[in-house]
């Protein structure tokens, strides 16, 4: 049988038809709405889908027909230095739509160029100049050797690390610049890389203790696991392509910019912002102290003038209100309520929809119908922000009231 179908084998096979599936997806999403970062998630998704074949292959036993074995010898499937920039550069793209790759961002791919280099000499030498096997004279395919995997393992690390260090900072600006963080946060990324990363660590820790699990046929739980990974990213990034040109796009107003409206990208303007905040003279941001006249107007803004009930309201909005620096106003919430922005202006909104159902005005809406109301924007963060607030969900506390 030309590809045995075994139970290894098979399941491989469904992940990778699945990436490929993925990968056009992607790319037509792409091409049909501009979004460069599904590019950069379809090359990474298409090299893991090629990252899985040898073994997908090797179980369904390619490695003992000549034919397919020099397929599999000399394709360089396993792209060990290619995978890792792709995934960082998707996840740079996806947290900051407005950055732009630069020419220094090519030495990030001059790893994977060379050991392309090296495959085509190695293919080139037995095919063409000697017509045998030099190379390949031991019968291993190269992309399995130590070396390659070792390197190509700390260089997989490396870019996590960094793509986790990119999606901490943004989370770290987001909570501190608008109120529906939540809503623009990538959960799902955090924990792709979470996830990634431990898998990386399991798999050295196995190599450490045991050096035979290297041999090729006790791979296959990591290989399967690393799939059901892909699988997660790839379907988590389409669904977020789709949404960003659905339900979101409704919302646009083509007359002004389009990062000051589309919410998925105040992440960006926040982080932008605060870099400009940043360059503020030395000696003003040093002498900010607790200004008790700025944390009465920053209440009245929310208890009497009811700022909370804007869904997009962002720290810069409050900021223009006051006709203050944000960076003040920052300091003010962390310093004065011991909180950041998102939390503070949640809390708000959780007291106002406590407020409306106690007093029994909402009456005729439900929970959530109130939570709208009160400026949030989704049903799931009124629910995280409540549980958060209250340690215990908005069902279970109104129905203690009763």
């Amino acid at each position: 049988m030309f590809f045995d179908f075994g139970l290894k084998s098979s399941t491989l096979l469904f992940f990778f038809l699945h990436g490929i599936l993925f990968t056009i997806l992607l790319v037509y999403k792409g091409l049909r709405n501009e979004q460069k970062a599904n590019y950069w998630l379809a090359g990474f998704v298409f090299l893991a889908a090629l990252y899985i074949s040898p073994f997908m292959c090797g179980y369904a036993n390619w490695y003992s027909n000549d034919i397919t074995s020099d397929i599999l010898f000399y394709l360089p499937l396993q792209q060990l230095f290619f995978m890792p920039p792709l995934l960082y550069f998707y996840v740079r793209y996806i947290l900051n739509k407005s950055y732009t790759f630069q020419k220094r961002d090519f030495y990030h791919f001059l790893p994977a160029l060379l050991y392309l280099g090296y495959a085509f000499i190695m293919w080139f030498t037995d095919k063409i100049v000697l017509n045998e096997y030099y190379f390949y004279a031991n019968g291993r395919d190269k992309d399995l050797d130590l070396w390659y995997q070792v390197v190509g393992f700390f260089f997989m690390v490396f870019y996590v690390s960094k793509c986790l260090q990119l999606y901490n900072q943004y989370r770290k600006n987001t909570v501190e610049t608008v109120s529906f963080a939540d809503s623009i946060l990538f959960s799902w990324i955090q924990r792709f890389l979470i996830a990634l990363l431990l898998l990386l660590f399991i798999r050295m820790l196995f190599f450490i203790t045991n050096p035979e699990w290297a041999n090729f046929g006790r791979k296959f739980w990591y290989y399967l696991t690393f799939s059901i990974l892909v699988y997660y990213i790839s379907l988590n990034g389409y669904t977020y392509s789709i949404k960003m040109t659905s339900s979101l796009h409704r919302k646009l107003n083509f007359n002004q910019p389009l990062d000051e409206l589309f919410q998925l990208d105040l992440g960006d303007r926040a982080e932008t912002m605060l870099e400009e905040n940043n360059k503020v003279e030395e000696k003003e941001v040093l002498t900010v102290q607790l200004d008790e006249e700025l944390k009465k107007l920053v209440l009245e803004s929310m208890e009497k003038e009811k700022l909370f009930q804007n869904p997009d309201l962002t720290l810069f909005d409050l900021a223009n209100t006051l006709n203050t620096h944000p960076k003040k106003v920052s300091q003010t919430i962390n310093n004065g309520f011991g909180v950041n922005f998102n939390d503070f202006v949640n809390g708000y909104r959780i007291k106002e929809v406590i407020r409306i159902i106690e007093e029994g005005k909402g009456e005729l809406k439900t929970i959530v119908g109130v939570a709208y109301d009160a400026g949030f924007n989704s049903k799931s963060t009124f629910n995280r922000a409540f549980k958060k607030m209250k340690n215990t969900t908005p069902k279970s506390y109104f129905n203690s009231l009763i």
